[in-house]
């Protein structure tokens, strides 16, 4: 090993944190504080609060920072983001800024912590360099995934950060691909497991936010209540580990004590197993292929109980299965069916749309758009915004 190579694995492993603020991110940044030795965070980006990016980069010594929200340029606290930035950091407002930040020297990682289909681009630009990307955004693969894996040419150079994903991964390791025969993809099914239609029909925002062992954003948490969340996660399973969709199911575990399983052609099955907290994923994302200390307190199995499953209701929960069906005729069909859900759920966290409006919304765009195969970045900017104007006309 040269004496380069060997000071560069000695060195902490620096970052570039896209949606610092937001729960992923603020978990992501309490990793970096547990293990100052093995990450430095160099740079980073948030959406719209000013304010959290400025206490975050003051303690952390960030002078690399983007805000994507461009209005907040001309505000007093974008003038000590100015300064927080002087002596060889940069300070950038807007998407672009937020994007340009995986190309700057120095950094090794990039997590993609963006909501929503604003970090395809970041993603492709992280991979595109040659860097690892830690993906916290799936809709990076479900609008983009025909042209994301392509690029992630090494072992480890995309790490899923999904508590699903990365349990897969790991699942996976040291097996033969050829053997797999089944993803498990296992759900809490949130809060409103086992409610009829009718009782939907009534779902307040509070109500729907109110995960029942999951703390994550707002966006996430309404997916998570329709088992949007979960058709997301079957067409990101779909590209990340190459299996078709008729070989992924998704199992209902309301304990969220497993995080998905692999079942191979000999009938044997890996979990994967641990304590409902998104820092063992996003630490595991950093530290492959090396295991750092636990970053909470590990499962106590002798106070875990019972560990039920069922089959989730896609009749009630019409989402998951209009995900699925996005996923399974493929092209620009899953870009379109994603723009479409983060309008009706931004209208529903508005009072502008109800809870049952959302499937509803998103299967009225899905039917009008004219499927295309994937070429570009541009075309798949292109359709999203066709289906957002679509939807917001089809917002009930």
């Amino acid at each position: 090993m040269s004496e380069k190579t060997t000071a560069a694995a000695r060195r902490p492993r620096r970052i570039a944190v896209l949606g610092s603020t937001g729960s992923i991110g603020v978990q992501t940044l309490d990793v970096a504080r547990r293990h100052p030795d093995k990450v430095e965070v160099v740079a980073l980006a948030a959406g719209t609060r000013a304010s959290k990016l400025l206490e975050q980069a003051r303690e952390l010594g960030v002078r690399h920072l983007a805000l994507g929200d461009e209005s907040q340029a001309a505000t007093p606290v974008a003038d000590q983001l100015r300064e927080q930035a002087k002596e060889g950091g940069s300070i950038g407002f807007g998407a672009e800024a937020v994007a340009a930040l995986v190309g700057l020297d120095g950094v090794d990682a990039v997590v993609n912590a963006l909501v929503g289909a604003a970090g395809l681009r970041a993603s492709y630009d992280t991979l595109r360099r040659g860097r690892v990307l830690a993906l916290a955004n799936k809709e990076s693969l479900v609008v983009g995934g025909d042209i994301i894996m392509p690029l992630a040419k090494r072992a480890g150079m995309l790490m899923p950060i999904d508590s699903e994903h990365g349990a897969i991964y790991q699942c996976l390791i040291g097996e033969d691909p050829a053997e797999v025969s089944r993803l498990w993809v296992t759900a809490s099914g949130g809060p409103f497991r086992g409610r009829t239609r009718g009782e939907l029909a009534r779902v307040t925002p509070a109500e729907a936010l109110a995960h029942p062992n999951w703390n994550m954003g707002a966006k996430i948490s309404i997916d998570s209540s329709t088992l949007m969340n979960k058709g997301l996660e079957v067409i990101e399973a779909h590209h990340l580990f190459g299996c078709p969709y008729d070989r992924i199911s998704v199992v209902v575990q309301p304990q969220s004590a497993i995080h998905s399983m692999v079942e191979f052609s000999d009938g044997s099955v890996k979990a994967h197993l641990g304590t409902t907290d998104m820092r063992i994923p996003i630490q595991y994302a950093l530290s492959y292929p090396e295991r750092w200390d636990a970053p909470v307190e590990p499962l106590d199995f002798t106070k875990l109980g019972s560990l039920d499953f069922s089959a989730p209701d896609t009749d009630t929960f019409r989402c998951l299965a209009l995900a699925r069906a996005a996923g399974e005729r493929g092209g620009t069909l899953p870009c379109a069916m994603n723009a479409a859900n983060e309008v009706a759920v931004a209208a529903f966290l508005a009072g502008e749309g109800t809870y049952l409006g959302i499937a509803a919304c998103v299967e009225a765009v899905m039917e009008r758009h004219d499927v295309q195969a994937v070429e570009s970045i541009e075309q798949l900017e292109a359709v999203d915004a066709w289906a957002r104007a679509t939807a917001r006309a089809n917002v009930r």
